[in-house]
């Protein structure tokens, strides 16, 4: 089985309870606006680090759901954190954050290059009490197709 480069086994699927616990997403933009919804139905106590934020994650900080704090990365700023999330657009910052998160053994997901985290971020469908989560080696858009037949299997199975 091919795991991509340089892997040599595949990912360890679990699901983490992220309930009351910090979550650091360093950068501000589509990428975090997309995945905030998750994590905040999850009822983490999410932090987006980011000079700059998407329209999504304004309102989610003005209505008080989630902490803001408007200015670049910097080291420390995964303190106490349980799970993080590097999703600038500049490489060299998401590489810092990598880098902290992997001395503080926290898992991290890389937005702009999936292979060099310590976690993946999986497609995300539910049904009734079931959540289906799917990694597909990276493939982003297979994962998602693979995904949508699962739901809409279980969907069928609970009318039939």
């Amino acid at each position: 089985m091919n795991h991509g480069p340089g892997l040599t086994h595949p990912p360890y699927p679990a699901g983490l309870v992220l309930a009351g616990r910090r979550v650091v997403v360093v950068g501000g933009g589509h990428v975090a606006a997309r995945r905030l919804p998750a994590f905040l139905e999850a009822g983490a106590a999410l932090t987006v680090v980011s000079p700059e934020v998407d329209p999504v994650v304004r309102e989610a900080a003005d209505r008080g759901d989630i902490t803001l704090v408007e200015r670049a990365y910097e080291p420390g700023d995964l303190a106490g954190a349980w799970y993080a999330m590097a999703s600038t657009d500049r490489p060299a910052v998401n590489a810092a954050v990598l880098e902290e998160a992997n001395a503080a053994r926290v898992f991290c997901v890389r937005a702009d290059d999936a292979p060099l985290g310590t976690a993946w971020t999986p497609a995300v469908g539910h049904v009734d009490e079931t959540t289906v989560a799917v990694l597909s080696n990276r493939d982003p858009a297979r994962s998602a197709r693979t995904r949508d037949r699962l739901v809409a299997a279980l969907r069928g199975d609970r009318r039939g």
